[in-house]
């Protein structure tokens, strides 16, 4: 048989709880102990929310809450987000190189610091 604390809360009550925690952007641990109800519980209910919601037991309206134009803005904001990564990773990249033109990276044929110092060179 089941435990005597498997129905203790309704449905309806984690779902207004789960919302709650997420609508207040505080912390699962904050919110459970406002209200009385075990931090491990919580975490439980949220796991399973995400889950479901992540596996489309809900509506896809429900779920999304987006209209196409918005998913369209969405989808612009992030290619223009990953082409200003990839020039920062290009500028990055071109800063690794030293004095003399040549990339300080492992396997360039070059010395790195470490060798350098290994050899008995001083810095100063």
């Amino acid at each position: 048989m089941g435990s005597k604390y498997t129905n203790r809360y309704s449905d309806e009550y984690k779902r207004d709880t789960i919302e709650l925690m997420r609508s207040s952007g505080r912390t699962v641990t904050e919110v459970a102990r406002e209200l009385g109800v075990s931090s491990e519980s919580l975490r439980g209910w949220v796991k399973k929310a995400s889950a479901a919601q992540d596996t489309g037991s809900v509506p896809a309206a429900g779920r999304a809450g987006q209209s196409a134009a918005d998913r369209d803005e969405e989808l612009k904001r992030l290619r223009k987000l990953t082409a200003e990564q990839a020039k920062t990773i290009e500028i990055l990249k071109k800063a690794t190189l030293d004095s003399t033109g040549q990339s300080n990276r492992a396997g360039s044929g070059r010395y790195t610091w470490r060798d350098w110092v290994d050899r008995g060179c001083r810095t100063r």
